[in-house]
């Protein structure tokens, strides 16, 4: 977009002591809301004396001629910036191609042809699957400033997941650093801190499972008015390092959040808060002592985030919540993480709709009979639900984890929801289908389902394990191969998700067919609960723990499947 009123320029947290004025912009928004920007580039170099002005810059300043990888490419801007301090070579990574033709394309004399720089490479990839599958080093891996700042500090991303921000993610990128090499990212700054500090506690956490025993020398944090940059080292800064840190931050009137052997009198001096939050957060978090304690008492959920768990935006906290909601006259609602409370409405709402379209056509049922059902029909009551519902909650909770589990592989969200939701439809089909050759015992019709929910159990819980190790070695497929792979890892293991409903079904049709729509009806409303449940015990548990959860149903529907053929004399 392009106003012809105002002139459009996007400097997130440019320091205000620059004295240059961005070039001419165009904006450009994804889905309404996350912003880039492309910049008019006319040949002058001098145009982008600007960019030296903010927080990402500061790398540039700590390493000779970097050969960089930008992770997030957008419409160019940390090119541009990383061009105009000097980079080597330049990797750019951007996911949505949609994007890059706009740069490539439609806008390229816009955007002095960016990609046609012989220095600079782009690759339409997702970042993390792309710093998985390659083999090289960086002296500079920057994270760009992703977010759309209104988005983000609403608490809409709460729910989303994010596995650019993880442990696991950290160590990606620090294991494809050169010697000395670091990790630069941005994040928007909320008050009080949450992005800023959450990050800094991901990225010890990574250090120390990397094996480095003292994470508070390879770690620097500075802000701006609005943004903060964590710089992740390989190796040690030294006091040259620090040394150009503190002449960065004095000249653009930006603020060491941390570095090594910073004292609290050096923070908070030009972008002023009520306390030094940056500083006492950091010290607190690289004091093992502390640490935990710190993580306990502070007002948002601050933990480190993880593949199994890749909440990076998830900040709620229900011991602050009466606190929040007494601040929404002042302002506060932004605190408020209300992606969150969206969903926990949204899961009470489907347990109460469930619970009232269960029992309301029972006691309709009962009340037409105007008796009093037998202890026969009760017992014929009681496992139509637990089975019926046990089944609806666990598909839906395996699906759902292992669309997760899929999308560091195929590298991209809708593709990993493409191809898994697919495969899981259709080979649990040909399992609906083959469960009706299964030939059963007049004595005993739990043998039956005994080999099927075992090899659910079984396949589910060695994919925890195997899966991560798999994907790892095969990242470098092509993704028409990498698709037939993850059909052929999914097909044995929804084949025999496919077969205990029918076989509910077949024994319901002998025993009391009149309850058949009432055992679809139990099941649709598992599924429904099923979906917004496992979003909620994945933020607090992850989704290893709802894999292991949805084992334990399909054997608990195993052992309230009925072994008798027929009922008891008297059900009607």
């Amino acid at each position: 977009m392009k106003s012809p009123v105002i002139p459009f320029r996007h400097a997130p947290g440019l320091s205000l002591n620059a004295s240059f004025e961005p070039p001419t912009q165009l904006g450009v928004f994804t889905d309404g809301e996350g912003m880039s920007v492309i910049t008019k580039d006319d040949g002058q170099h001098d145009a982008f004396a600007y960019m030296d002005f903010f927080t990402s810059a500061l790398p540039y300043h700590l390493l000779n001629q970097p050969r960089v990888l930008i992770l997030g490419a957008g419409g160019g801007a940390d090119i541009l910036q990383a061009r105009y301090l000097g980079a080597q070579s330049i990797d750019a990574v951007e996911m949505n191609p949609q994007m890059a033709d706009l740069v490539i394309n439609t806008y390229a004399d816009f955007a002095g042809n960016l990609y046609a720089d012989k220095n600079v490479h782009l690759h339409i990839d997702e970042a993390r699957g792309f710093v998985a599958a390659s083999k090289n080093h960086y002296d500079l891996i920057q994270v760009a400033l992703l977010d759309a700042f209104s988005t983000s500090s609403a608490g809409l991303y709460a729910l989303s997941e994010s596995y650019t921000y993880t442990i696991e993610a950290l160590i990606d990128y620090i294991q494809h650093l050169s010697p000395d090499g670091m990790v630069a990212i941005t994040r928007w700054i909320k008050i009080p801190p949450r992005d800023g500090l959450k990050l800094f506690a991901t990225a010890a956490a990574a250090l120390e499972r990397l094996g480095v025993k003292e994470p508070a020398h390879r770690l620097m944090l500075i802000r701006s008015w609005k943004t903060s940059t964590l710089l992740i080292k390989n190796g040690v800064f030294t006091g040259q390092d620090i040394k150009v840190l503190r002449e960065f931050c004095e000249a653009r009137s930006f603020d060491p959040g941390y570095y090594p052997g910073m004292v609290a009198a050096e923070a908070n001096h030009h972008n002023i808060l009520d306390r030094p939050y940056f500083f006492e957060g950091t010290t607190a978090l690289l004091n093992k002592a502390a640490g935990k304690d710190f993580l306990n008492r502070y007002k948002f959920n601050i933990e480190p985030a993880t593949d199994d768990r890749p909440y990076f935006s998830h900040f709620f906290k229900w011991s602050t919540l009466a606190e929040l909601l007494s601040l929404r006259a002042g302002g506060g609602l932004p605190l408020l993480e209300q992606g969150y409370l969206v969903l926990i409405a949204t899961f009470v709402q489907a347990v109460l709709a469930s619970v009232l379209l269960i029992l309301v056509p029972l006691w309709s049922r009962h009340r037409g009979e105007r008796k009093i059902p037998s202890p026969c029909i009760r017992h014929e009551q009681f496992w139509v639900v637990i089975y019926f519902f046990s089944l609806g909650i666990a598909f839906l909770f395996i699906e759902m984890a292992f669309i997760q589990k899929f999308i560091l592989f195929l590298r991209h969200p809708l593709y990993a929801v493409g191809v898994v939701i697919s495969g899981f439809l259709l080979f649990a089909g040909l399992g609906s289908n083959y469960s009706s050759r299964l030939k059963e015992s007049s004595a005993s019709r739990k043998t039956v389902l005994i080999l099927p929910v075992a090899s659910i159990a079984g396949i589910a819980l060695l994919y925890l394990y195997l899966l991560p190790l798999l994907f790892r070695h095969l990242l470098w497929l092509p993704d028409p191969l990498k698709v037939m792979v993850s059909l052929c890892l999914i097909a044995p293991l929804a084949f025999c998700m496919g077969i205990p409903f029918p076989l509910g079904l077949s024994l319901l049709s002998i025993r009391a067919p009149e309850l058949i729509p009432w055992a679809w009806g139990i099941n649709g409303c598992a599924s429904v609960i099923s979906a917004v449940l496992a979003t909620i015990l994945a933020i607090h548990i992850g989704f290893r723990a709802i894999v292991i959860i949805a084992v334990c149903l399909y054997l608990l529907a195993a052992i309230v499947y009925p072994n008798r053929k027929k009922i008891s004399p008297g059900f009607k």
